[in-house]
């Protein structure tokens, strides 16, 4: 029992920094990753489908991304799509695929997406603080030995301070990533 709410905690936590990890891929740094369309949503016959499952996204340049649909007739949907996603690319359509040449970004951009990342960072602190309070509610209703209850609830702790430093260590990487032009 004891181990199974460490590992618990351990899993809840890769969980966290994997989210990080994906919602960073979607901040963009002035180059072409598909990965900052996931959100795109398109209206597809009267459902909202991810752009994902319509086309094809692929990247034949470094500032450039390249769209190619399953059916031609949604290209004027996954057009209207992008720009309402409001991610400030403007999708050119030539009739088969559109073209989204990714704009460079400016020093106040950049300042701006570096404070959405740190925030970004902050939320999974939050998240993590969130897993060692629920483990250590858990260890409490245990009635375990007093020693033995600080032992896991130290263990715990250790797992949070790991963690922390794998969200910095990872926001650091994104803001440079970011502040390099």
């Amino acid at each position: 029992m004891n181990e199974e709410i460490i590992k618990d905690v351990e899993n809840k936590m890769k969980n966290a920094i994997a989210n990080l990890e994906k919602r960073f891929t979607t901040v963009r740094a002035g180059r072409a990753n598909p990965s900052s369309l996931d959100g795109v949503m398109v209206e597809y016959y009267g459902s909202m489908t991810p752009l994902k499952q319509l086309a094809t996204i692929s990247v034949p340049e470094a500032t450039q991304l390249l769209i190619k649909p399953f059916d031609k007739s949604c290209l004027g949907a996954i057009e209207k799509a992008i720009i309402a996603a409001n991610l400030g690319y403007n999708p050119g359509n030539d009739g088969e695929t559109i073209r989204i040449v990714i704009p460079a970004l400016t020093e106040e951009r950049r300042k701006e997406l570096t404070k959405q990342v740190k925030a970004m960072g902050e939320e999974a602190k939050v998240v993590i603080r969130n897993i060692r309070h629920e483990a250590n509610e858990k260890i409490e209703k245990m009635e375990l030995p007093e020693d033995e209850e600080k032992g896991m609830m130290n263990q715990v702790q250790d797992y949070v301070n790991e963690y922390n430093k794998e969200v910095d260590r990872l926001y650091k990487e994104k803001e440079q990533e970011l502040l390099t032009v």
